[in-house]
């Protein structure tokens, strides 16, 4: 299965590999350090330091094989592109006026907090191929007073698109 991840999706995992990379001999170190003192298994030191490599080790391995996987989009290439497809910032407004500024974006980017969405959502896949002055509508559960969706019950929202950048 395809992963796709902007350039700078990609050189943030890449970041993270080569960090992993550079914390792995330290650790194995301090490992073989706490080893050398005696009993392993009451010793703290040595059983942490076990588990923080099995973790280093295992996340590795998930982004090394991620990578295999991986197709590199290079936003700055869609220059001038006026629809929308992946790695676009796109802003929108909803029926009431309010504006939100977006960027569609892998899986591995997603970042509610910096406006990164997955172009596989509903918000992501509802936009792709519109150019600005479209219309698109999203579905929507609809929240009690607690903020938890009402099982069955859905609204729907339209949007406007009001610009559309690849940077």
């Amino acid at each position: 299965m395809r992963v796709y991840l902007t350039k700078e999706g990609a050189d943030t995992l890449q970041a993270e590999i080569d960090a992993l990379r550079k914390q792995r001999p330290k650790i194995v170190q301090e490992v073989s350090d706490a080893a050398a003192q005696g009993d392993r298994s009451e010793n703290a030191e040595y059983i942490y330091g076990k588990k923080k490599l099995r973790e280093i080790d295992r996340r590795m391995r998930f982004l090394l094989k991620r990578f295999d996987d991986v197709v590199i989009i290079d936003t700055k290439t869609r220059a001038g592109e006026t629809k929308i497809f992946f790695g676009a910032t796109v802003e929108i407004e909803d029926e009431d006026g309010a504006q939100k500024l977006f960027q569609l974006v892998g899986r591995d980017e997603i970042d509610a907090k910096l406006g990164k969405i997955s172009f596989e959502s509903p918000m992501g896949k509802a936009m792709l191929g519109k150019a600005v002055g479209d219309s698109f509508v999203v579905r929507r559960p609809v929240l009690d007073a607690a903020n938890r969706p009402k099982p069955g019950v859905f609204d729907d929202i339209d949007y406007t698109v009001l610009s559309v950048r690849y940077s």
